[in-house]
C-alpha cells in the first residue's frame, strides 16, 4: 500500500504556531493538534498522517474514542490520564515517557491531563488489518 504523505528534510518547526483545536473532543476542551504530514482519507480507509497533539493543563474528553485507523501515540512530556469519567475524574495516570498501540476497532478513553501534555501520534491504514466492528 503506497502512501502519498509529502516529502520533507528537517524543516524546523516552530511550536508556538500552527496549532487548531484537535477534533472529536468536547467544545471549550483545551486540546489542539498540529499536522506534520497527512494523506490519510477515513471515507476511503486509506493513507496515514502524524500529528502533534497538545493538551493544555487541565484538558479532557468525555467519550471514549474507536476508529478505523491503527494508532500509535508516544507521550513525550507530560501526564496524560486515561479513562476519566465525564467530570474528568478518575482515571489511571502516566507520565512521559509513554507509548501505546492500538488496533482499528479498539475503545479507549477518555482522556485528560492535570498539567499538561505533548504527544506525537501515528495514525496509518493498513489493509492487511481489515476493520471490524469494535466490541465495548
Amino acid at each position: 500500500m503506497p502512501f502519498a504523505k509529502p516529502h520533507r528534510e528537517f524543516e524546523r518547526l516552530n511550536l508556538n504556531e500552527g496549532w487548531e483545536r484537535a477534533p472529536g473532543y468536547p467544545t471549550g476542551a483545551a486540546v489542539y493538534q498540529r499536522i506534520l504530514a497527512a494523506d490519510i482519507n477515513d471515507q476511503a480507509g486509506t493513507g496515514s498522517r502524524t500529528r502533534l497533539l497538545r493538551f493544555e493543563p487541565g484538558a479532557f474528553s468525555t467519550q471514549p474514542f474507536v476508529h478505523r485507523h491503527w494508532e500509535e501515540v508516544y507521550l513525550i512530556e507530560g501526564d496524560l490520564i486515561v479513562g476519566n469519567d465525564e467530570r474528568g475524574q478518575g482515571g489511571e495516570a502516566f507520565v512521559a515517557p509513554t507509548y501505546a498501540c492500538r488496533p482499528p476497532g479498539i475503545w479507549h478513553g477518555p482522556f485528560k491531563s492535570e498539567r499538561g501534555c505533548l504527544l506525537i501520534e501515528f495514525h496509518y491504514y493498513d489493509e492487511s488489518h481489515p476493520y471490524s466492528e469494535p466490541v465495548a
